[in-house]
């Protein structure tokens, strides 16, 4: 069912990536057990690391967290968030974005 590993960053205001607490992760999990089906399959499992379904839209999933993370006031209004998938367990897949690439994203573009 967790077949995709999504690497969770805090970018802060000069774009260095940070490993996002499992507590700031296990927060938006459970809040979307109850208030969006479409996340249900995630499992935080690391500071910085959660692990989901197929179904899971990461187009969705990057400003939903965002979103709940700046509500709960874990991110200051100069830093954003990274979510990308991260190479397949067992599998020679290269990530679909390295850290570098997602460093160099422009912040008014929205995308990361």
């Amino acid at each position: 069912m967790f077949l995709r590993r999504l690497s969770i960053q805090r970018l802060d205001s000069l774009g260095t990536p940070h490993p996002c607490p499992i507590r700031w992760i296990d927060n938006f999990a459970m809040r979307n057990f109850t208030n969006d089906a479409v996340f249900d399959d995630t499992l935080p499992v690391a500071d910085g690391l959660l692990k989901a379904g197929r179904r899971v839209p990461i187009e969705r999933l990057q400003p939903a967290m965002e979103d709940w993370f700046r509500r709960k006031g874990y991110l200051k209004p100069e830093e954003r968030l990274a979510v990308v998938e991260l190479e397949r367990e067992g599998l020679n897949q290269e990530p679909k974005k390295s850290a570098a690439e997602v460093d160099k994203l422009d912040p008014a573009d929205g995308a990361a």
